[in-house]
């Protein structure tokens, strides 16, 4: 959640009420202009309040063409109709809203087995309000471990965990609020991800886990999560120390399981602690909402969890958040029902489709060099070839913008704080058509930018890496 400030200027400007935004007397909605930052004095009819609203919405970006988010930005209208009727249960209300509540389970027990849990019915999960939340619920579980495996030494000792420098920045709250140190296995040369060798090295005996990501927001690659665990399995002979994994599956996690049946990275590997994904970027359902899951009830120490008689039940709860609304439980369970495994393995199939055909028709242009091609996430980053000095990425960001796309650029952690790239996300409503439009609309682009004398770019420090 952003922290937002107040206006800082004493006067404050006001809004403007057109005279057809007004009921049946258009003057009288006239005699009020509301503040902006303030509660008018009095109501307003609710199509002129709206109207209000709406007039400033134009302002923001067309989320369809937003190749910087990794959230889904469409969904069938059916599942549109459910979320609606669904937006007013509170999904932490379980006894008065038992249906929900099953629901989840559902969702829970699907991804279990999708995720090859020794035994589904044993594993143990939850719906968070996205990847973020998961991840906090993950390192909260893997500290606790470690501080009971270690409660003759904690709380003087220091936890920590490892990870790559490219992990999303939920992972630098969660060692940042609880209080763990972080080591972050830096970027060298061509790898843009955690090295399994590297990230062993990093492992003592307060170490309380290993973050593998499947599927870097940097550049849609899969972290090898075998290898980690194997790195691992080394540690732990040549000193005794069992380090579990967590794997940050906040997109791959619902596109590996699809596409990429044989890579084993899931729960087959049995120091795979526990999985998070994002329902609400692969998952192919609205914000928000993400996943929780535990390979055993072991995993998950029971003291974390909490049993609450709330509304004239006993509700176990492992969450940051409390209430929520139950839409997006419910549009998950409509997706899964609607897809099966088969759906979702052609929907994802058509993504990855976009993002490798789109990444072969930019590298033909000459004028960039691809870092990545799609071929896992389907995503893919791209940077200027060496030989191009007229412009930059940055330059090719605000130009695309002019159209109304919105691509990121960006520059890479250490160790490759010298390379800046651009990076497309294709996700479901993202089309072949809309990819052809935006290649033509920057092979227009490209005469012009390659005519600069210069790139125009200053203020590079200003540019995100969007951790979405």
């Amino acid at each position: 959640m952003p922290l937002n400030e107040g206006p800082r200027r004493s006067g404050e400007r006001r809004l403007s009420v057109n005279p057809f935004y007004g009921p049946a007397n258009p003057l009288g909605d006239m005699a009020e202009a509301p503040p902006t930052h303030r509660l008018p004095d009095q109501p307003m009819a609710p199509v002129t309040a709206h109207q209000l609203v709406r007039d400033e919405l134009m302002l923001d970006g067309n989320a369809r063409l937003n190749l910087a988010t990794f959230v889904t930005t469409w969904m069938e209208p059916e599942a549109g109709v459910l979320m609606a009727e669904c937006r007013d249960k509170n999904m932490i209300d379980k006894d008065e809203y038992p249906r929900t509540a099953e629901l989840e389970r559902r969702c829970v027990a699907m991804l279990a087995d999708l995720w090859h849990a020794p035994d589904p019915a044993a594993a143990v999960g939850c719906s968070t309000t996205g990847s973020s939340e998961a991840c906090m619920l993950a390192g909260m579980a893997l500290k606790r471990r470690w501080a009971r495996r270690n409660a003759d030494r904690y709380p003087g000792a220091r936890p920590n965990l490892v990870m790559g420098v490219n992990v999303q920045v939920c992972w630098e709250k969660f060692c940042n609020f609880w209080e763990v140190e972080a080591r972050l296995v830096p970027m060298e040369g061509e790898r843009f991800h955690l090295d399994p060798q590297a990230a062993a090295e990093l492992c003592d005996e307060n170490t309380i886990g290993v973050v593998g990501i499947l599927g870097s927001t940097f550049d849609g690659s899969y972290e090898p999560v075998a290898e980690l665990c194997a790195a691992l399995d080394a540690v732990q002979e040549r000193t005794g120390l069992d380090i579990p994994v967590h794997v940050d599956g906040a997109s791959g996690a619902m596109v590996a399981p699809f596409l990429d049946e044989d890579l084993v990275w899931d729960f087959r590997l049995p120091r795979v602690a526990s999985i998070n994904t994002s329902g609400h970027k692969y998952g192919l359902v609205y914000p928000g909402v993400g996943w929780a899951l535990w390979r055993d009830a072991e995993a998950l120490p029971e003291e974390l969890v909490f049993r609450v008689n709330y509304l004239g039940g006993d509700m176990p709860t492992f969450a940051l958040n409390f209430s929520r609304p139950g839409a997006q439980v419910v549009a998950q369970y409509y997706t899964f029902l609607r897809l099966g495994r088969d759906g979702y393995r052609a929907v994802q199939q058509a993504a990855r489709d976009v993002a490798t055909g789109m990444a072969g028709r930019i590298e033909a242009l000459g004028d960039f060099r691809l870092l990545t091609r799609g071929d896992q996430l389907p995503v893919f980053a791209f940077t200027t070839a060496p030989d191009v000095t007229a412009y930059d990425v940055f330059d090719v960001s605000r130009r695309l913008r002019e159209s109304g796309w919105l691509v990121p650029a960006y520059t890479f952690p250490a160790n490759r704080e010298d390379l800046s790239v651009l990076r497309v996300v294709c996700r479901n409503g993202f089309s072949a058509d809309l990819a052809e439009l935006l290649t033509q609309d920057l092979e227009r682009l490209l005469p012009e930018l390659r005519r600069q004398q210069r790139p125009f770019s200053r203020d590079k420090d200003a540019a995100t890496s969007f951790h979405h």
